[in-house]
């Protein structure tokens, strides 16, 4: 399918007035970046690259999609028509943490094409990243205990597919939504809901359905009606066996820690606690001394926790006065109060875990950020990334208590 209408009007407007004026074929470099990080935030998480890479190929436009751009002049619909592009686009691995001023996402290439990836590029990275830095926190807060995102039902249907994957990025163990297990091999899990119980005469015989179809392995919600009665039953069903229960109600500072009690009295000192219900990273951090096995988070992940955009720009920083592929070019930024940028393409060295150094050429000491963009979509190694990404962060930068950035990519060139 293509993807060339997933945009702004504005973006072919400019295409048209720049084909006329004369500019749309000169050499330009765009970067993708934050001004900032949202409030109280000390690093994000960059991601979204492995599945730019699988949209990029698809931005052609075909005559069905001419046929909604009446609006431009013939002979720029004829420029656009099954117009590959042929931009060089690099980036920070998937995975990878970022701070203010970043430079994410590089684009080089014409004007006339650059420009008309704004939109595209800056939809699937502001979302996909939003979850993952999210995700990320939530990570760090459950100190090695396994994650389950479970949010679909909180978000777009194909936004889920996406920040399921963006949450296994980052370090999530599962998810509930089995498009995102299809489409992009996260693996997926789930057990059953309230209505499973209440449908059944009794909790009794809802959980014996449920060990004789899952086994004792399963995990029991023990909830719906007396949450001890519920483990009380849950134990004389499976046996001390059985895998795990979940407790999605109540304050689980409270119901935790009566759970292991009661679980350990019945024998079932193996049986795993997971810890559903609202959860945020905070919550998952108040729950570190708790006997919690696993956490299952929803509305908080798919939505970033409270910054459900990464606030990334996509900014001219360099042209070219003249046409063709090799023109020189010259560093372009905008000063508006509040709004101003760097001018110049940069590159962007991590130099120890609090500095990151953008400079106006290619060599330097430090670890180079930027790479080719994938031409696929490689999960395991984002994820291989992010935890490393994480495993160097300071003690300073893993808190979620508000602060400031644990670092700024700073230009060092004058």
């Amino acid at each position: 399918m293509s993807t060339a209408l997933l945009t702004d009007r504005y973006e072919l407007t400019m295409l048209d007035a720049a084909l006329a004026s004369g500019v749309a074929e000169r050499r330009t470099v765009f970067e993708v970046f934050a001004r900032r990080l949202p409030p109280g935030r000390r690093f994000g998480v960059v991601a979204g690259q492995g599945r730019l890479s699988a949209l990029l190929p698809q931005v052609l436009y075909g005559s069905d999609d001419l046929a909604h751009l009446d609006f431009l002049r013939p002979a720029t619909r004829a420029w656009l028509d099954g117009r590959p592009l042929s931009l060089s686009i690099s980036g920070y691995a998937e995975g990878e943490t970022y701070a203010p001023g970043s430079p994410v996402l590089t684009v080089e290439g014409c004007f006339g094409e650059a420009l008309l990836l704004e939109t595209l590029v800056l939809s699937v990275l502001n979302a996909d990243t939003a979850v993952a830095s999210a995700a990320a926190r939530m990570v760090l807060a459950a100190r090695h205990r396994p994650l389950i995102e479970m949010g679909s039902r909180r978000t777009h249907e194909q936004a889920a597919v996406s920040a399921a994957r963006a949450a296994y990025i980052a370090g999530f163990a599962l998810s509930s939504n089995l498009e995102a297990g299809r489409r992009h091999g996260v693996p997926t899990a789930g057990t059953s809901a309230h209505a499973f119980t209440l449908v059944h005469e009794s909790e009794a015989a809802a959980f014996t359905a449920q060990v004789a179809s899952l086994g004792a392995g399963t995990t029991l919600l023990v909830d719906t009606y007396d949450t001890a009665q519920g483990i009380r039953t849950a134990v004389q069903v499976a046996g001390t066996e059985l895998g795990a229960i979940r407790l999605d109600s109540g304050d689980p500072r409270v119901e935790v820690p009566k759970a292991r009690a009661l679980l350990d009295e019945l024998g079932a000192m193996r049986t795993r606690i997971v810890v559903t219900g609202d959860l945020d990273e905070h919550q998952i951090e108040s729950l570190a001394p708790q006997a919690v096995d696993a956490y299952g988070v929803g509305t908080s992940v798919v939505t970033g926790s409270g910054a459900p955009t990464a606030g990334f720009v996509y900014k001219l920083v360099a042209a070219a006065r003249e046409d063709g592929a090799d023109a020189l070019l010259h560093p372009v930024a905008k000063t508006s109060e509040g709004k101003g940028t760097v001018g110049g393409r940069k590159w962007a060295f991590r130099c120890g875990p609090e500095r990151e150094a953008l400079r106006l050429h290619a060599g330097g000491a430090g670890r180079p950020l930027q790479r080719p963009l994938p031409g696929g979509d490689d999960l395991a190694a984002a994820r291989a990334t992010c935890a490393e990404a994480l495993a160097e962060l300071t003690p300073e930068a893993r808190r979620l208590d508000p602060g400031p950035p644990a670092w700024t990519a700073t230009t060092e060139d004058p």
